[in-house]
C-alpha cells in the first residue's frame, strides 16, 4: 500500500466489501470487461479519430507495455499534465493498468505547482503535450529537471521533444505486444485497495493538496454517479472540461460513460460553434459544463443555426447554476439542467432527471449513493435541524480519509470519527436534498476552478512595493466570482495593474490564480482583534461594481 495513504478502517473495509459496494477488481480492468463486451463499439471520439473499445484498450495495452519496459514500476507517481487530446486516454490508463499512479494536474497550472506536485508526490515522471494553447511546456519540463533529480522520465505527446525525453506518440506506433506473452501485464496487476490515482484538492492551503482515491473506491465513484445520472449505452458524453477534473474523469464523466457501454466525444474546445457542431454531428445527449460554459452557451446568438435535439441533458458543476440560468438551459438548449454538487475527495451529489421541478431548479442533488452518511454540523460539531445552515460533513465507500502525506492537515479536516469536513456551508431539507450557501474559508471559486487566496496573497506581498494585500471574491455575472486584490503600498510608491500581473507572472502561477481587479487603499477595515474584516472589502466592490454598472 501506497505510504502516506489513509487507508478506510478495517471495521469499514468489511462493511463496503460485504455489501458489494468494492468490486475488487483494478479501475483498467473493470474498464478492460465491459470493453470485451463491445469491442466494435466506438468508445470515443476525438478530432479525426474514432476510436473502438477494442482499439482503445489495444493501445492502452500496448502503452503500458512502454512503461514497464522503460522502468516504471508498481507504485511510482507520474505527474500527468495532458490536455484533451487522444493520447490522454491512452497515458491515463496505461499508467493504472500497471500500477502506476497519475497525479492528475491540469494544462494551466505552471512551474511553480508542477514543481510542488512532483516534489511533494515524490514522482519519477511528467506526462506534458509539446504545446498546447502557444504554451512551450518542453523549455518548463527541462526546468524542472535540472531542480528535481529525482524526475526521471520525461513523456511528451505532440511532434517537438527536449533531449532524453520519451515520445508517447512514438511508443503509441510500436508494436511491442508480440515480444511478451498474453497475460504477461497481469504480473503488474494493481491492489484494488491500493492508490489508483491522485487528485487535487480545491482547498484553502497555499497550494493544492492531494487527494490519493483507490481502485475500488474510483470505480465506485463512477458507477454510483452514472446510476443516479441515468446513462446507458446509448448515452454520447461530450467532455469538454480538461479530463483531468475529477467532474470530467469520473464523476461519472468519461468513466462512467464507458462503464455503461457509451461513447464519448472528447474536445479541448469550449467555444459554441465548436460545442454545437459537435453536439450536431456525433448526436452528444449530455454535456457537462461549468458555470461560464452554461452562460456562453446559452447566450450564443449560434444557438438557432444548428440542430440540437439529440442534447437531453447539460450538467454543471464547479459552482452553482443560478435558478434563472437551470431555466435558460431547458428554454435556450431545450435540455435538462443537472446540477452536480461533490468534492474531488469524495462526496457526489446529484439531480436526478425525475426530480420535482422546485428541485431541479433550486437544489444541489442528493448523495449518489446510499452509503453515503451526510450532516450538517455547527462550529461545535454539532448536528443541526433541517433547513439550518451549517458545514457539510461526510463519510462513505468512496469519500477518502485522508490527503496525501498531510498528516496535520487531515487532523484539521476529518472528524475522529472518520466525517470529512467538506468546508460548504449548506442546509439540507428532510428529503435529502443539499442546498449550497458558499464556503467557510476564504477560496475563490472562479467558475468552478478554486483561488487560494493565501497563496496570491502570498505572491503579492513578496512585491517591494506592497506593504499588505487582501485578495477578496467580487461578483461576476460569467464566472459567479474573480479575485479582486486591495492593497496598501509602501510609502510614497505607486503601482498599476499591469506592474501587479506581469510580477505575478514572472512567479509561474497559473493564469486563472490572477486578480482581475486592483485597489489601492491606505487602510484596510480591521475587527477589534485586528484581523482584515473581507466582508467589508467584499461589499466594497460589490458597491463599486454595481455603481460602474449604471453608469455606462
Amino acid at each position: 500500500m501506497l505510504e502516506g495513504f489513509t487507508p478506510w478502517p478495517p471495521q469499514y473495509v468489511k462493511r463496503y466489501r460485504e455489501a458489494g459496494w468494492w468490486e475488487e477488481k483494478p479501475l483498467a480492468e473493470k474498464l478492460e470487461e465491459i470493453a470485451a463486451e463491445v469491442p466494435d463499439k466506438v468508445a470515443f471520439v476525438c478530432g479525426e479519430a474514432r476510436v473502438t473499445y477494442r482499439d482503445m484498450f489495444a493501445r492502452i495495452n500496448r502503452l503500458a507495455l512502454h512503461f514497464v519496459e522503460a522502468g516504471l514500476r508498481l507504485g511510482d507517481r507520474v505527474v500527468l499534465q495532458l490536455p484533451n487530446i487522444e493520447e490522454f486516454v491512452y497515458t491515463f490508463f496505461g499508467l493504472v493498468k500497471v500500477g502506476v499512479i497519475p497525479i492528475m494536474s491540469l494544462p494551466p497550472h505552471r512551474s511553480t505547482e508542477i514543481g510542488y506536485f512532483l516534489r511533494h508526490s515524490g514522482a519519477v515522471g511528467y506526462a506534458i503535450p509539446s504545446e498546447f494553447r502557444k504554451f512551450n511546456y518542453i523549455e518548463m519540463a527541462e526546468a524542472l529537471r535540472k531542480e528535481i533529480s529525482e524526475l526521471k522520465y520525461i513523456m511528451v505527446a505532440g511532434e517537438s521533444l527536449g533531449p532524453d525525453m520519451i515520445s508517447i506518440n512514438r511508443l503509441l506506433d510500436t508494436p511491442i505486444e508480440d515480444r511478451y506473452p498474453s497475460d504477461y501485464l497481469k504480473k503488474f496487476r494493481p491492489d484494488p485497495y491500493d492508490v489508483a490515482l491522485v487528485h487535487l484538492s480545491g482547498g484553502t492551503t497555499a497550494l493544492p493538496k492531494l487527494i490519493p482515491r483507490t481502485h475500488n473506491d474510483y470505480v465506485l465513484n463512477a458507477k454510483q454517479s452514472a446510476a443516479a445520472a441515468g446513462v446507458d449505452a446509448d448515452t454520447v458524453f461530450l467532455a469538454v472540461l480538461p479530463i483531468a477534473h475529477n467532474f470530467t474523469l469520473g464523476s461519472y464523466g468519461v468513466i462512467g460513460t464507458w462503464l455503461n457501454k457509451g461513447r464519448v466525444v472528447i474536445s479541448a474546445a469550449t467555444d459554441p460553434q465548436s460545442v454545437f457542431s459537435l453536439i450536431r454531428e456525433e448526436k452528444v445527449t449530455v454535456a457537462a459544463a461549468a458555470v461560464p460554459l452554461v452562460v456562453l452557451w446559452v447566450n450564443s446568438k449560434d444557438v438557432g443555426r444548428y440542430d440540437l435535439s439529440s442534447l437531453k441533458v447539460v450538467q454543471n458543476g464547479g459552482a452553482r447554476l443560478a435558478p434563472e440560468l437551470r431555466r435558460k438551459v431547458k428554454e435556450v438548449l431545450n435540455a435538462f439542467p443537472q446540477e452536480v454538487f461533490g468534492t474531488a475527495e469524495g462526496l457526489l451529489n446529484y439531480v436526478r432527471l425525475n426530480d420535482p421541478d422546485d428541485m431541479v431548479m433550486e437544489s444541489s442533488g442528493r448523495p449518489v449513493s446510499p452509503h453515503d452518511e451526510v450532516k450538517v454540523i455547527d462550529d461545535f460539531g454539532n448536528s443541526l435541524p433541517f433547513g439550518e445552515i451549517g458545514e457539510l460533513v461526510t463519510r462513505g465507500p468512496y469519500t477518502v480519509r485522508g490527503y496525501f502525506r498531510a498528516p496535520e492537515h487531515n487532523k484539521a479536516a476529518w472528524t475522529e470519527d472518520g466525517f470529512y469536513k467538506t468546508g460548504d456551508l449548506v442546509r439540507m431539507n428532510e428529503k435529502g436534498y443539499i442546498f449550497t450557501e458558499g464556503r467557510k474559508k476564504d477560496v475563490i471559486n472562479r467558475g468552478g476552478e478554486k483561488i487560494n487566496v493565501e497563496e496570491v496573497e502570498n505572491l503579492i506581498l513578496s512585491h517591494p512595493k506592497v506593504k499588505n494585500v487582501a485578495v477578496v471574491a467580487m461578483p461576476d455575472p460569467v464566472f459567479l466570482e474573480r479575485a479582486c486584490a486591495y492593497v496598501i503600498l509602501q510609502d510614497n510608491e505607486t503601482i498599476t495593474f499591469k506592474d501587479l500581473i506581469d510580477y505575478l507572472l514572472g512567479k509561474n502561477i497559473a493564469k486563472f490564480k490572477l486578480p482581475e481587479r486592483l485597489e489601492v487603499v491606505a487602510e484596510f477595515p480591521l475587527s477589534p482583534a485586528g484581523k482584515i474584516l473581507k466582508r467589508d472589502l467584499r461589499e466594497d466592490i460589490a458597491k463599486k461594481l454595481e455603481s460602474e454598472r449604471r453608469t455606462k
